[in-house]
């Protein structure tokens, strides 16, 4: 199977086309990769640019897009509506086809110190290529924007970047790093107030409280109100969902959505969901929508490339049966987290769109938006748990690692190992929330089904609460070690209320 990595660089130029076509030149200058397609906007005064090719090819191509756009763009004499803090603003990696997000991790690691040590370019890694928890988040480093940036980044140790100089330079600081698929969508609204767009943005963010998922800002393009999003797992938080809480929002105000953009390229499956939605065709399969009937069959596939077999029921059971260190506890304990939050999703499905529960309609279908994203997030983490021990693992069979190289890389490790179960515990817990409200509110007949989500969250939580607290012993910093062991015994206590609380409604409603 042929690798295929996609990448969706970001450039501080979309009002000139001498520039921001040289830096497409570039791009294009790798033969081996395709350009798919080249959004320019000048309100937002930025060029997004998705190209797709071979691991090594897309890595070229974007060292000497990123070399154009260093000699080309000023940030000092640069003004647009959307946030930056660099000329190459920010450039992830997206794995496609054969590669692995660890894989496209590895990719930004490669380029970005090639780009510091060559170009004298500050690059700060981000998403799952970030080198702390603190830098996961593209806002989180972009804090400020160029014009803070360049004031802190010789001064304050937490702006050091990863690779290149600490110092302020007229190119501004590369944010790279790795992430799945993301939709840039864009809402416009009846309105020529960008106060009343920014109220929206904050509604339906997840940093202010909205939909896990979505980024959003509030901007005024052309004269028109406009909610900018990043949909960052259309999977787990779908487009239509964005839409129609846009949609509830803007009414609020007396507004309503006049037309949507799309920035760069969406993949048909959110489409189709999209539709599928709209139409209420819950049903419909691919093989009921004629473009995709009257494709190819696919060639048939060699013993060498083909496809693993599908899990069967109880292939996971199996796998943590087997006697090795993975999948243990914490990946179990994510896996009946899920199950929560599965169960709570269900309860409310069948809750929203009924007349005899019209009254509760709006909350069930946030909490059936909080369950899915929830769920979505548990179930990752069944293997994220899983790598985590095996990166403590990697580091104590190193013998290559110096001894003090060693003890950092070991306490990075434990440190990262016990954070992923604690995110699990947290998770877990807010699906016994959503699980005890929705017994309570929703469909009765789901009200023991709820019921049995709490119970299983309070597992959840009683099992990954134990692995944070036994990665804890192995941490020399003992003031986290301490912290995580308080958290810990806070969601035990929740959980535990929330799992009395949602029994005690589900025997009362279900009359037991």
């Amino acid at each position: 199977m042929q690798s295929i990595v996609e990448c969706v660089p970001n450039f501080s130029n979309g009002r000139d086309p001498a520039v921001y076509e040289r830096i497409v030149d570039a791009i294009r200058s790798v033969s081996a990769v395709q350009v798919l397609d080249v959004s320019a906007d000048a309100d937002h005064n930025r060029t997004v640019v998705t190209y797709v090719g071979a691991p090594e090819d897309v890595v070229e191509a974007g060292f000497r897009a990123i070399a154009v756009a260093k000699d080309l763009i000023d940030l000092d004499h640069h003004k647009g509506e959307h946030p930056r803090i660099g000329a190459t603003d920010v450039f992830p990696f997206i794995p496609v086809q054969g590669v692995t997000m660890n894989d496209c991790a590895g990719l930004a690691r490669k380029l970005g110190q090639r780009v510091g040590d060559e170009l004298g370019v500050a690059v700060y890694l981000y998403g799952a290529a970030a080198t702390t928890p603190e830098r996961e988040s593209l806002a989180a480093i972009r804090k400020g924007e160029y014009e803070v940036w360049k004031d802190e980044v010789t001064t304050n140790p937490a702006r050091k970047p990863d690779y290149g100089p600490a110092v302020p330079r007229k190119w501004g600081a590369t944010v790279m790093g790795a992430r799945p698929f993301l939709i840039a969508y864009n809402l416009f609204l009846s309105s020529g107030d960008d106060a009343v767009a920014e109220k929206i943005a904050r509604a339906i963010r997840f940093t202010s409280g909205g939909l896990r998922y979505v980024q959003a800002r509030g901007f005024l393009v052309e004269g028109q109100a406009q909610v900018s999003m990043n949909l960052t797992n259309f999977e787990r938080t779908p487009i239509h969902r964005v839409q129609e809480m846009v949609r509830r929002e803007a009414a609020q105000h007396g507004l309503t959505i006049t037309r949507a953009e799309l920035v760069g390229l969406i993949p048909q499956k959110a489409l189709l969901e999209s539709a599928k939605w709209y139409l209420q065709l819950d049903d419909l399969s691919d093989e009921q929508v004629l473009e995709l009937r009257l494709q190819p069959s696919p060639a048939a596939e060699t013993p060498e490339n083909a496809a693993p077999d599908k899990p069967q029921p109880g292939h996971f059971v199996d796998t943590v049966a087997a006697p090795t260190s993975t999948p243990g506890g914490g990946s179990v304990s994510a896996l009946v987290g899920s199950l929560a939050a599965a169960l709570a999703q269900m309860a409310a499905g069948l809750t929203v769109g009924r007349k005899r529960y019209i009254e509760v309609n709006e909350m069930a279908m946030d909490l059936l938006t909080q369950a899915e994203a929830i769920r979505h997030e548990l179930t990752a983490a069944i293997e994220e748990d899983a790598a985590s021990f095996e990166g403590i693992l990697t580091v104590v069979r190193n013998k290559g690692l110096g001894e003090e190289e060693k003890a950092a890389a070991l306490e990075a490790a434990t440190v990262h190992a016990g954070e992923v179960p604690l995110r699990i515990a947290r998770l877990s817990r807010d699906a016994g929330r959503i699980a005890q409200t929705i017994a309570a509110i929703g469909n009765v007949n789901t009200a023991t089904d709820a019921a049995v989500g709490a119970i299983m969250a309070r597992a959840a939580v009683y099992g990954a609460g134990l692995n944070v607290k036994v990665n804890g012993v192995g941490l020399k910093n003992r003031e986290l070690a301490a912290a995580w062991s308080a958290e810990v015994d806070t969601l035990v206590d929740e959980v535990e209320e929330l799992a009395r609380a949602a029994i005690a409604v589900a025997k009362e409603r279900g009359g037991l």
